[in-house]
């Protein structure tokens, strides 16, 4: 079964600049930088997601970036990260 997340990005004004989106086009997500990311709802069709777009676009805080919205699909019931993951750098690495 497939679920579609729902996210709102909040960019952080750096200087003057406020980046949404790369040379490409492509939702820029920069938490480290300070963009913050809001999951807003988790819903059953891409649709379902589309709609509460709409809504959310006219409330505060949402409407200020009305283009930053992200639908990413999810596959339920599926192992993630079933191989483990590395965290640190080069001179200090746990497993």
């Amino acid at each position: 079964m497939k679920v579609f997340l729902l996210f709102h990005i909040s960019h952080l004004d750096r200087h003057g600049l406020i980046e949404h989106r790369d040379r490409w086009g492509e939702l820029l997500i920069e938490p480290e930088l300070g963009d913050d990311v809001k999951i807003l709802g988790c819903y059953s069709t891409v649709e379902l997601a589309e709609a509460r777009i709409e809504r959310a676009r006219n409330i505060p805080g949402f409407w200020n970036e009305p283009e930053c919205f992200l639908i990413s699909h999810y596959e339920m019931d599926a192992d993630r990260w079933a191989d483990g993951f590395v965290v640190g750098d080069d001179d200090n690495v746990s497993q």
